[in-house]
């Protein structure tokens, strides 16, 4: 069955016609060929295809397409603002946060989310911010580094 949705991806209204059991990660990468957000477990366990909902953090693999109707959906894309990278962006390069880069995505979403509630948050929270995003290539002390370092720059306006 297929169903005709509205919604708003990285600030860009949508209308389009989805199946009813593609998830929000299909339809964001198969029909908008938003590409960023990967397809890691597609079970919700790794968190690589975290994207904001509302602004809150979701796995889009367990999220139905038809669930986006009337709703904001912000993506790995939507993050930069125009040619400058958010602050969670360039932290984690400046910082080697990114290693491989395939969970990358993922964390930077829920770092956003965590870093909009709490600008500056402990390593604690950090941790507690990112728990579901799943790095398989070392530790997560650089991606911690890298977002208490992006709530300072928010913090302080740059």
């Amino acid at each position: 069955m297929k169903n005709e949705i509205d919604f708003s991806v990285n600030g860009e209204a949508y209308a389009i016609v989805v199946e009813s059991h593609h998830t929000l990660l299909r339809v964001l990468r198969e029909q908008l060929v938003l590409t960023g957000t990967k397809n890691g477990c597609s079970e919700g366990e790794c968190g690589a295809c975290t994207v904001l909902f509302d602004g809150e953090p979701v796995n889009s693999c367990l999220v139905l397409g038809v669930e986006a109707d009337g709703h904001e959906i912000t993506t790995v894309e939507g993050l930069a603002l125009g040619e400058k990278l958010a602050p969670v962006q360039q932290a984690m390069i400046d910082l080697g946060g990114t290693q491989c880069g395939f969970c990358t995505p993922g964390v930077l979403m829920a770092a956003h989310a965590l870093l909009q509630r709490t600008p500056t948050p402990s390593d604690r929270e950090i941790r507690e911010g990112l728990v579901g995003n799943l790095c398989r290539c070392t530790g997560y002390t650089r991606i911690v580094d890298a977002v208490r370092e992006a709530g300072r720059l928010m913090v302080n306006g740059q």
